[in-house]
């Protein structure tokens, strides 16, 4: 089975797409769609040399669900998927990639999404920091002990767990997992605590928005993040959709969900190469590679 995954937020760098909007008339007319859908020149920040400008929340999800989903329309044929999953972000751009949701509603969503998360994030100022060398359960204890909102947010692979909430929070968890262990406890530069009880007001919006989104029959199953699992029923993909916000990422156990599926190819969508590093850290033997590399 071969699998196209997309990467979330954090997979974004200066200038990307750029080569896609150049070589591509596919790409060009649907990067100017998409100015006219967000009603501002996001090309200007993703074709550009301001890395931190392309780091606000509101600017980075668009910016990188345009960079994959062009890259899934620009291969073609090439596309042809057995399944889908996307980290975080990344699972809209599946959708859309699968054909479950439309291009301008699938970016209609993600604006929406990414807006009101940094709205969440101003109100609740928080932050997110990735855990190396310790046991999920150790993570999971360490956190629910901890009278502060901190919770585990990404399960990225065997071994890495980022943790998420409050800025005295995660400083509790950082120290006490140390003291445990932990070979690193990196606090992450993000804008607040994504995958947390931080992002609910976030989570309200966002559910208003996909509720007035239609959905259609995409061409295969996609694993979702809140359970791992695959799915082509368009109700449980718009109820996971909305618990992702608050739940966390259960990326390590879908990886390993789509291995015991007969898992046999990885193929990234997007930019950078993350997804594929953290399926080599499950299973070395498996194929990776990345699409729209040659146009």
């Amino acid at each position: 089975m071969k699998v196209f995954v997309f990467p979330g937020q954090g997979a974004q760098f200066a200038g990307m797409g750029k080569d896609l909007y150049l070589k591509s008339k596919i790409a060009k007319e649907l990067f100017e769609s998409a100015n006219k859908v967000l009603d501002f020149d996001i090309t200007d920040v993703m074709f550009g040399n301001d890395d931190e400008a392309l780091k606000k929340t509101s600017i980075t999800q668009p910016a990188i669900f345009l960079h994959s989903v062009i890259t899934a329309k620009v291969i073609g044929e090439k596309f042809n998927p057995g399944s889908l999953a996307g980290h975080s972000l990344g699972e809209f751009s599946a959708l859309v990639a699968g054909g479950f949701l439309k291009f301008e509603d699938g970016l209609i969503l993600v604006q929406k999404r990414a807006q009101a998360m940094q709205k969440a994030c101003e109100i609740s100022p928080s932050t997110m920091a990735a855990i190396v060398g310790l046991e999920n359960e150790v993570i999971e204890k360490v956190c629910k002990d901890i009278n502060e909102i901190v919770v585990p947010a990404n399960y990225n692979c065997p071994g890495q767990l980022v943790i998420s909430g409050s800025f005295s929070g995660i400083e509790l968890a950082c120290d006490k997992l140390t003291q445990l262990g932990a070979r690193r406890a990196i606090k992450l530069p993000v804008d607040g605590a994504f995958h947390s009880p931080i992002m609910k007001s976030a989570q309200e919006e966002l559910e208003n928005a996909i509720n007035q989104t239609e959905f259609k029959k995409g061409m295969c199953p996609v694993y979702q993040n809140v359970n791992a699992q695959a799915t082509i029923n368009l109700e449980k993909i718009k109820e996971n959709l909305i618990k992702q916000l608050t739940g966390p990422v259960m990326w390590t156990q879908t990886m390993q969900n789509m291995i015991k599926n007969g898992l046999t190819e990885v193929v990234e969508v997007g930019p950078g190469k993350v997804l594929q590093g953290l399926f080599k850290k499950v299973d070395r033997n498996i194929s990776t590679s990345s699409a729209g590399l040659e146009i």
